[in-house]
């Protein structure tokens, strides 16, 4: 029920719809109630049976049964007098002719606002869950699934639609048309009613246990759904790999297995919610069948105080509680489902980011002075999580280079992805003229900072709006000029459509150095005083690295940058060179400094990358 309820939070403000909804509901449960209220004095005309007590006068107006069937007497007496018997049972055909009308209408218009509130909580769940992704930190996409949270974005907002929002004019409606009815029942019959009540209960508890049972049912189907999506996206991403291997029969059939999973799991799902609705409308016919028995026998005893015409009415009347008896406990077969995949939405969207603002955060002034490392240490977080980083003391002046160079595994790129806080340090502090970043609002410390990194991330768009991304005011001269810092011009212009050439999927029909001179235009664009520079050469031929090289050194022009690097022939002009040795700084200085420094590891990964003979 709590899931149930947040689901419905996503249709705020309930003014624009509740009160409407409720009004159309319950004039559409009496109008339907009186269409079979009206099958008494209808059988009472048809059975020559009609004995009414003279009524002079329509009684006054009030909110009340006595009310409706005082008129509707008055009426039918008037009708008889004036008419006769034809007379009335044309009166009485055509107050059912209007009712089923006006009962139909008023249907149809509380179906116009569901289909609105319905519209409206998905279109808020799917912008919600968007929006909580997108504030999420690198580390939660490293350890989930893509695949699994494009699911929930597809097929578990989907099926919140179908489960749950489209039940929701039963869970609404159908209790009141009970209600309505039960009003009526008890009206007639007290004795007769209490005695429905002690049987329905009983086939209610056993609909209960089924619903149980699909909710169990679906957690397993969302999940193994989410792993098949998982494998669909490796494979796309992957195909070149795939091929490459030869491994079409692995992927093939690790894709069976879940697939097959998935449909095991769909199965029972299936033959559960099946079971539910003739279960639910067996029970009823058992309790009608028992009514019919202990009701008949009071009639036949004349215990009861109904005519045969009124007991008729009542069994008809009894007969539509099933009805909607049996779509609420479909219903509630159908929404376990729906609130499984409503829990994994929402696990999301309750998932808090672990980078934001604090409260009272500030500002980040305009860089001056420099970025100061210090004590800086950084752990994953987990169970036996060692520390990536430890003791990182570093300074980098404004308009100085400062190259991060080491092993591989040694911490380099986490601590690059410190500053502009992709993560926050578990230990010491990074500050920027002396203002430690997590007192700064995030934005504002990304503001001042520009990056490019091994893989060139670009969107499949045009080719003008990656490099003006997120820079709409930027005009088509600046982007061309970026692009021409960007060693980027020429092979635009040479494309089809120029700078209004699609670029495809993550810029697939661009070359390795190509999309990286788009990255760089990017940045250049973006003017940040901060720069970094994460292998932004490592992936590229001779030829691209000499363009995206040249490149790269004029967007560092004037710039404060921090540049990761295995090729350390990129970084032998850096104002410091700091050598990353298992999440430590082991030695720093410039490249003729360390070079001269025979033992020391700068020295031997040069000597490697020169002439391995030599190391």
């Amino acid at each position: 029920m709590k899931t149930y309820l947040r689901i419905l939070n996503f249709a705020r403000p309930f003014a624009d719809f509740v009160p409407l909804y409720l009004l159309y509901t319950v004039l559409g449960i009496i109008f339907g109630i009186a269409n079979f209220s009206l099958v008494i004095p209808l059988l009472n005309v048809l059975f020559d049976i009609v004995k009414l007590e003279p009524i002079s006068a329509p009684p006054a107006f009030s909110l009340t049964l006595d009310f409706v069937s005082g008129t509707f007497n008055y009426y039918f007496q008037q009708v008889l007098a004036a008419q006769g018997k034809m007379g009335v049972l044309g009166f009485v055909c055509g107050v059912i002719v209007v009712s089923v009308f006006f009962s139909n209408l008023f249907r149809y218009l509380s179906l116009r606002l569901v289909a609105r509130v319905r519209a409206r909580v998905i279109r808020n769940m799917r912008a919600t869950l968007y929006q909580n992704v997108t504030r999420l930190p690198l580390g939660f996409f490293s350890s989930t699934r893509k695949g699994d949270i494009m699911s929930r974005f597809t097929n578990d907002v989907q099926e919140v639609e179908v489960s749950v929002i489209n039940t929701l004019q039963s869970v609404v409606r159908e209790p009141l048309t009970i209600i309505g009815y039960f009003i009526v029942l008890f009206s007639m019959s007290v004795k007769l009613t209490l005695f429905t009540l002690i049987l329905l209960p009983i086939s209610g508890g056993l609909i209960a246990g089924v619903s149980k049972r699909l909710r169990q049912h679906a957690k397993m189907s969302q999940s193994t759904l989410g792993h098949m999506l998982s494998v669909i996206e490796e494979t796309l991403g992957g195909m070149r790999v795939i091929k490459a291997f030869n491994a079409e029969p692995y992927v093939t059939e690790k894709f069976h297995e879940q697939n097959e999973q998935y449909t095991k799991t769909q199965r029972r799902i299936d033959n559960t919610r099946d079971l539910a609705s003739p279960f639910s409308e067996f029970a009823g016919v058992m309790v009608v069948a028992g009514l019919l028995y202990y009701g008949g026998s009071l009639v036949l005893g004349g215990e009861a105080g109904l005519g045969a015409a009124a007991f008729i009415t009542y069994i008809i009347l009894f007969s539509q509680i099933l009805v909607p008896a049996k779509a609420l406990s479909s219903s509630f077969s159908n929404i376990q489902r729906g609130l499984v995949a409503g829990e994994r939405v929402l696990s999301i969207i309750d998932t808090e980011p672990t980078i934001k603002d604090k409260p009272g955060a500030e500002t980040l002034p305009a860089f001056r002075g420099e970025i100061e490392f210090r004590n800086v240490g950084f752990s994953y977080g987990g169970e036996n999580a060692r520390n990536v980083l430890e003791e990182i003391n570093l300074t980098v002046a404004k308009g100085k280079t400062v190259a991060l160079v080491g092993p591989s595994g040694g911490g380099k790129s986490t601590l690059a992805d410190l500053v502009p806080r992709f993560y926050d340090p578990t230990a010491g502090q990074i500050l920027i003229d002396g203002h430690d970043l997590r007192d700064c609002t995030v934005h504002s410390v990304r503001e001042q900072m520009g990056i490019v990194t091994q893989e060139s991330i670009l969107f499949n768009d045009t080719i003008f709006n990656n490099i003006r991304f997120n820079k709409h005011d930027a005009t088509e001269a600046e982007v061309m000029e970026a692009a021409k810092i960007a060693n980027a011009h020429e092979f635009i212009v040479a494309s089809p459509e120029g700078y209004n050439t699609f670029i495809g999927d993550r810029g697939a029909r661009l070359s390795g150095g190509q999309r990286q001179r788009l990255s760089i235009a990017r940045a250049i664009l973006r003017n940040p005083p901060i720069l970094i520079l994460d292998e932004a050469t490592s992936a590229l031929d001779t030829e691209s690295e000499k363009l995206v090289q040249e490149a790269l050194t004029r967007l560092m022009a004037n710039r404060t940058s921090i540049v990761i690097a295995h090729r350390l022939s990129t970084v032998q002009h850096a104002d410091e060179i700091v050598v990353i040795q298992h999440g430590r700084i082991v030695e720093r200085g410039t490249h003729d400094a360390l070079s001269a420094r025979p033992d020391g590891l700068y020295a031997r990964l040069s000597r490697m990358q020169g002439n391995p003979a030599l190391a």
